[in-house]
C-alpha cells in the first residue's frame, strides 16, 4: 500500500497511525480514528481499512468531516465514531473506473492497495480533488449501534466500552468525567461506586470499586474507577490488565453503568 502510494508522488509523506486494530474488528477502527484526527493538519487525508466485506457490494468512500481531513474508507461502521465525534459534512462513493490502480479489475480481495491507497495518494498529491473522487453521496454513513453516555437518574450513569488499552489492559469508556461531576463523585472524596459491565444481557463484572485520581491510589491487583487524560471514564487494576482480570473487551455490545453506592443501601 505504501508502495502504490509514493508510486503515485514519490514526495508525499506517508505515516503509519497503527497496524495493530484487530482482524475484522471495525469498531476498533472507528474508535482509533475518531481520537486521532484532530491531532492532524487540516487536509490530511487517512486511509482505514478493516474491510471484512472486501469484494461485495459495499460501498467504497471518501468522507470530508467538519474538521477539513478526509477519510478513504470502505463505508461499513467504521466511520461511526467520527460522524458522531467530529462531524461528515460530505461524502463521494469511489469511481474505479478512475481512481483503481491500472490493470487491478479483475482482483478483488485487496482494495486496500488497489482502490483505497490508490485513491487516498491521488487525492493527497492533487492528482484529483475532493470532487474527483467520484459521486457525491448523501453523508449518512452506516452506523454500528452503541451506548450513548446519559444519566439513567441522580445516581447512575450508563455508557459505552469503546477500547481497551493495550499493553495495560485499561478500559476507556465513552462516559465523560463531567457526567460523574453531575453526579457530585469527586475521587479526593474516597468515593466508591457500583460498576456493572453487560455484553449484552450477559453481567461479566459487576463489583463495588473505588474512584481514585490514579492507579497508585489502590493497592497492587485492585481495581479501580478513573478518569484518563482525555477526561474519560475509564477503569483500570493496579499493575495488572483489568480487561484480562475479568474477562472484558470493547465493541457496539459492551455497555457499563456506574452507581453511586449509597444509592444500593
Amino acid at each position: 500500500m505504501k508502495g502504490v502510494a509514493l508510486s503515485v508522488d514519490p514526495n508525499l509523506q506517508v505515516h503509519d497511525l497503527t497496524h495493530h486494530i484487530e482482524p475484522f474488528n471495525i469498531w476498533q477502527a472507528s474508535y482509533v480514528l475518531s481520537g486521532t484526527i484532530e491531532y492532524w493538519p487540516k487536509g490530511t487525508v487517512f486511509v482505514s481499512v478493516i474491510d471484512p466485506g472486501v469484494g461485495t457490494k459495499r460501498k467504497s468512500v471518501v468522507a470530508e468531516t467538519a474538521s477539513g481531513h478526509y477519510i478513504v474508507t470502505p463505508d461499513n461502521g467504521s466511520l461511526t465514531l467520527v460522524a458522531d465525534m467530529l462531524g461528515i459534512v460530505a461524502l463521494r462513493e469511489i469511481d474505479e473506473n478512475v481512481n483503481r490502480r491500472p490493470g487491478t479489475d479483475d482482483l478483488h480481495t485487496f482494495h486496500g492497495r488497489d482502490v483505497y491507497a490508490y485513491t487516498g495518494a491521488r487525492l493527497a498529491a492533487g492528482v484529483i480533488d475532493f470532487e474527483g473522487v467520484g459521486p457525491a453521496l448523501d453523508p449518512q454513513v452506516v452506523r454500528l449501534s452503541y451506548q450513548q453516555p446519559k444519566k439513567l437518574d441522580d445516581a447512575t450513569v450508563i455508557g459505552n466500552i469503546v477500547h481497551v488499552e493495550t499493553p495495560f489492559g485499561n478500559i476507556v469508556t465513552n462516559i465523560p468525567k463531567s457526567l460523574l461531576d453531575e453526579q457530585g463523585l469527586v475521587p479526593d472524596d474516597n468515593v466508591s461506586v457500583i460498576v456493572n459491565i453487560m455484553r449484552g444481557d450477559e453481567t461479566i463484572f459487576d463489583q463495588e470499586i473505588p474512584y481514585a485520581n490514579s492507579f497508585g491510589f489502590v493497592s497492587q491487583g485492585e481495581p479501580l474507577l478513573y478518569a484518563d487524560s482525555l477526561q474519560t471514564i475509564g477503569l483500570a487494576v493496579n499493575s495488572a490488565s483489568f480487561a484480562e482480570v475479568y474477562g472484558v473487551k470493547a465493541g457496539e455490545a459492551w455497555t457499563i453503568r456506574i452507581t453511586e453506592s449509597t444509592a444500593r443501601q
